[in-house]
């Protein structure tokens, strides 16, 4: 298959070390055997650390944007060096050179693209764009609750969700440089219209990536 993971950066970057950069590298080598793989990473605590140094120095939301988007290109930079010869060595800068380095049949990572678009935004167009047969959203939670699963003890995980319920759930949600909703409404557009199979699940336990590759049942599925 053709498959595009976007990778928080939460989850890459919850220690401050190599740790998970080397545990997605051995799972990636391994998947990228028997499918196309392109990777999209998010830019976790280091970006909103900058982005709120920059807000100090009164950075408007483009700026900031800008800011997350380069530490999002260092974090896929730590995990293709990672990756080594598995992966394609240069970064894209956009989505047709992400579709170009593919043809050199090697893993493709890519961090931001521009302002006010989210990684997981990145994802879902890089999917549209490489007519991906699945986008995997690995996030710091088990999918999509009712309600935040941090506050409230008897939140229920959705197993499936139309993206027509998903745009219902979040619409009126501010979003701004460096914050974090549980999924970015550009990304649920893209896959509406694309008719995405979308799948989106816990990224601290790297093993979840191959089990929603394999269909099985994890997180929350957008159908």
């Amino acid at each position: 298959m053709k498959i595009v993971v976007a990778l928080g950066g939460s989850i890459l970057l919850k220690e401050s070390s190599a740790n998970k950069f080397k545990e997605y590298s051995e799972i990636l080598k391994d998947l990228s055997e028997k499918h196309n793989l392109f990777i999209v990473v998010g830019g976790g605590k280091p970006a909103r650390e900058y982005i709120g140094i920059g807000r100090d120095l009164d950075c408007g939301e483009a700026q900031c944007d800008d800011i997350g988007i380069e530490v999002t290109r260092l974090n896929a930079k730590l995990l293709t060096i990672a990756l080594g010869d598995y992966a394609y060595p240069k970064i894209p800068n956009n989505f047709h050179e992400a579709n170009e380095f593919s043809a050199y049949g090697r893993i493709v990572v890519m961090g931001g693209t521009e302002p006010a678009h989210s990684t997981d935004a990145v994802g879902a167009i890089l999917a549209e764009y490489v007519h991906a047969d699945l986008l995997v959203n690995l996030t710091s939670v088990d999918g999509m609750y009712d309600k935040d699963p941090n506050k409230f003890d008897d939140a229920q995980l959705i197993k499936e969700i139309t993206a027509d319920a998903m745009l219902d759930f979040l619409k009126d949600k501010h979003v701004e440089a460096g914050t974090y909703e549980f999924f970015d409404t550009t990304a649920i557009q893209m896959i509406k219209r694309s008719s995405l199979k979308t799948v989106i699940a816990n990224g601290f336990d790297s093993k979840n990536l191959i089990k929603a590759i394999n269909g099985e049942d994890i997180g929350t599925k957008i159908i």
